[in-house]
């Protein structure tokens, strides 16, 4: 499998643990954002749309959107499973990542962030601007992991949200974001942080990562 994707990116960052997670191997290939690289004639031609992550799975299949990744990865290698055995705790599972992946990533990923420094925001507006959705966020994250976490997200093992709760953490540190009023989510971070497989997915690992970069 080849992983096309960039170092800081949070979407290419949970797969990077899902894959991981799963023991799989896989090919990385950076896509340089900075750069535009993502926008190459012969990227597009991989992902129409421009964006990272795409998994080459290897048979002649390119799947785009980390969530349809993470979904894949979890039906065709079920184990370790990242989603529990009853409906409702599996629905539980997914509405963590939804919360993540639709309402705050979003809003703070590299294309949006550009749009709002064009309406004139300086680096404090731009901080400001996330900060806001990552503490909405955030905040009712961190009630549903006090009701369902035994030292992650869900339960007492890694699951899909926890995939997506360490790259918003770590973008949430690049905007300033004051993280104190959510115990639980750091303490999370702090057992993911001994963990191999997202020691091994975090950004400052990866082969085009730049510790140093703006």
């Amino acid at each position: 499998m080849i992983l096309h994707g960039y170092w800081r990116s949070g979407t290419s960052y949970r797969a990077r643990i899902a894959l991981n997670l799963k023991g799989l191997v896989y090919e990385t290939a950076p896509v340089d954002l900075r750069t535009g690289a993502q926008t190459s004639d012969a990227y597009l031609a991989l992902n129409p749309q421009g964006l990272v992550p795409a998994l080459e799975t290897g048979d002649g299949l390119v799947l785009t959107q980390s969530p349809a990744i993470l979904e894949w990865l979890e039906e065709t290698h079920p184990t370790p499973a990242l989603l529990p055995t009853a409906a409702a705790d599996r629905a539980a599972v997914r509405g963590m990542a939804a919360l993540i992946g639709c309402d705050i990533h979003p809003l703070n990923n590299l294309r949006v962030l550009k749009a709002v420094r064009d309406l004139g925001a300086d680096q404090a507006g731009v901080d400001a601007w996330a900060g806001r959705w990552i503490l909405d966020g955030f905040a009712a994250l961190e009630a549903q992991v006090q009701h369902h976490g035994e030292g992650w997200c869900f339960g007492g093992a890694p699951t899909l949200a926890d995939c997506y709760l360490i790259p918003q953490i770590y973008s949430a540190r690049r905007f300033n974001v004051d993280l104190t009023p959510f115990p639980r989510l750091l303490a999370t971070e702090a057992r993911a942080s001994l963990h191999p497989a997202f020691m091994a997915a975090h950004p400052d690992n990866q082969p085009d990562g730049r510790p140093d970069a703006d």
